[in-house]
C-alpha cells in the first residue's frame, strides 16, 4: 500500500483531484491518455467491475481501513494513495469529501458506433444536452430502462465529468456509449429508425403502436433550452411527443427520457 501523506497543495501528483479543470484532465497527456474523476466507494467500485483502470486514489486517513478499503485491495500496490486531514483535502478538491473517496481512473478509448451498436436495438442519441446532471440522469434510466448504447453528439457534456459520474451512480460504466460525429439520420444505415422527441404539428403520440414495433429504435433527446434542430427533427423517420395536462408544456430533458425509455423498450415476452 502506497500511501502518501499530503503536505502541501504543491504536492506532485494531486494535481489531478484540484487543480485541473475537466477539459485538462480529458486530454492531461493526449486525446488517448485522458484521465477522469470517479467519486464516492460504491461509485469506483462500479468502474472497478466494469474494467476501468485506476491511476491513483485520494481520500482521509480514516478511509484507508474503512470505505476505501475494499477498493485499495483490489488496486495494485504501487498505486499512489493520497490522504491528509479533511480540511487539507477541501482545500484541494474545492469541497468537503462527504463520501470521503476519489479515485482518478484512466479514460478508455473513444469505441467506434458500429461496435457499440452492433447488438442494440434501442439506443439514445443526446443531442447538445449540456447540463451534468440531466447527462447523469439520463444514463442511469437508460441502464435500468432497457436502452442498450447511449451516442452523444460533440456538443453534449462528456458522460465522465466527475459530476455526471455522480448522478448517474456508476451507470455511465454500466452501458456502452460513445460519440456520434455524423448526423442523426446516418444511423439509418446501421438499420435504426429515429425517433426525435419534439412538440411538432406532425408529432405522434409515444404510445403509437408503430414506434414499439420497431425492431431497433433511436430515440433522439435535445436540449434542455431549445430542444432538437429543426433539420434533425425533420429527418427523423418518427417524430414522438409525450401527451401533457395541466397545460404543462414539456418535461425536464432527464424525466423525458426516462419515460420514452420506460414506454418505447423492447416489448417483453
Amino acid at each position: 500500500m502506497n500511501i502518501i501523506e499530503i503536505s502541501s497543495l504543491d504536492q506532485a501528483g494531486v494535481d489531478v483531484f484540484g487543480k485541473l479543470t475537466e477539459a485538462q484532465l480529458r486530454n492531461k497527456l493526449d486525446a488517448k491518455n485522458g484521465i477522469f474523476i470517479a467519486e464516492s466507494p460504491k461509485v469506483i467500485q462500479v468502474a472497478l467491475d466494469a474494467g476501468y483502470e485506476p491511476l491513483a486514489l485520494l481520500c482521509e486517513r480514516r478511509h484507508i481501513e474503512g470505505d476505501a478499503a475494499d477498493i485499495i485491495g483490489r488496486c495494485r500496490e504501487d498505486m499512489p494513495v493520497y490522504t491528509g486531514d479533511r480540511a487539507l483535502l477541501a482545500q484541494l478538491t474545492g469541497y468537503t469529501l462527504t463520501r470521503g473517496v476519489l479515485c482518478a481512473m484512466r479514460r478508455p478509448a473513444e469505441r467506434p458506433i458500429e461496435e457499440v451498436c452492433r447488438d442494440a436495438r434501442r439506443i439514445v442519441v443526446i443531442d447538445g444536452v449540456v447540463d451534468t446532471t440531466n447527462v447523469g440522469a439520463i444514463f442511469r434510466s437508460a441502464a435500468a430502462l432497457g436502452i442498450d448504447a447511449v451516442l452523444l453528439t460533440r456538443n453534449s457534456c462528456d458522460p465522465l465529468n466527475r459530476r455526471a459520474i455522480r448522478v448517474s451512480m456508476g451507470s455511465v460504466f454500466l452501458i456502452p456509449w460513445t460519440w456520434l460525429d455524423g448526423p442523426v439520420e446516418s444511423l439509418n444505415l446501421l438499420g435504426f429508425r429515429t425517433a426525435a422527441m419534439a412538440l411538432t404539428d406532425n408529432s405522434i403520440p409515444i404510445d403509437h403502436p408503430a414506434l414499439t414495433s420497431e425492431p431497433r429504435l433511436a430515440i433522439v433527446m435535445g436540449t434542455e433550452g431549445d430542444g432538437l434542430p429543426k433539420e434533425t427533427i425533420s429527418k427523423a423517420d418518427y417524430v414522438v411527443r409525450i401527451p401533457m395536462s395541466h397545460n404543462v408544456d414539456s418535461l425536464n430533458v432527464a424525466a423525458a427520457a426516462a419515460v420514452a425509455f420506460w414506454q418505447l423498450s423492447v416489448p417483453k415476452g
